[in-house]
């Protein structure tokens, strides 16, 4: 089994300007009382985390939506040697052989440290995917649209092609290949995105 969700912890990197995870203990066993009792704060886009298309759609489905299909089943994990700013297209994939793709592009490599230059795919490659077969697609950055984008063009084609994606997952400890993936989202009645648990086997 391969763990590809960071640990959450003040320290993980939101999107500037997003809600960092906090912590507020309400009871503590060790000031004694019977339990131990916390409160999280934190953006739905933590770590490793499934987009809603209400995230980016004025009329798209809210998480809790969402079906579930796409994020448990058959998954490719592919290592692209990206520099900082690539924007990946169709040529440089290898054969697709699975219905979810998994891109490791290695240019966010630390989950606690926020660069803006990381890889986003096109939106060509978008369709390129859904014409194969793909149902989901995951990157290890926190964004399949650069940093600076305001139209959001890979995410208007996934709501097009009615693809789902991961954003914010660890995969540089993964090798390539074919596994089993479960990253399933949290029914958060609303909401436009949720963290996930994800996991290869």
């Amino acid at each position: 089994m391969y763990d590809l969700s960071p640990p959450i912890s003040p320290s993980l990197a939101v999107w500037p300007g997003d809600s960092p995870p906090s912590r507020e203990v309400l009871t503590e066993i060790d000031d004694g009382d019977n339990i131990r009792l916390s409160t999280l704060r934190a953006t739905v886009h933590l770590g490793a985390h499934a987009d809603a298309p209400s995230h980016y759609s004025a009329t798209g489905a809210a998480i809790d939506q969402v079906a579930l299909e796409p994020y448990l089943g058959p998954a490719q994990v592919v290592r692209l040697d990206s520099q900082p700013g690539t924007v990946i297209t169709p040529d440089l994939l290898p054969p697709i052989g699975a219905p979810r793709i998994l891109i490791d592009t290695g240019t966010f490599p630390d989950p606690d440290q926020w660069t803006n230059d990381f890889a986003v795919p096109a939106p060509d490659l978008i369709d390129f995917l859904a014409d194969a077969g793909v149902v989901l697609i995951g990157l290890d950055s926190p964004s399949v649209d650069p940093a600076a984008s305001k139209d959001l063009p890979a995410h208007q084609r996934l709501a097009q092609r009615n693809m789902a994606n991961l954003e914010g997952l660890v995969l540089h400890h993964v090798p390539e290949g074919r596994y089993q993936l479960s990253a399933l989202p949290l029914p958060l009645v609303g909401f436009d995105g949720s963290p996930v648990r994800a996991v290869l086997f």
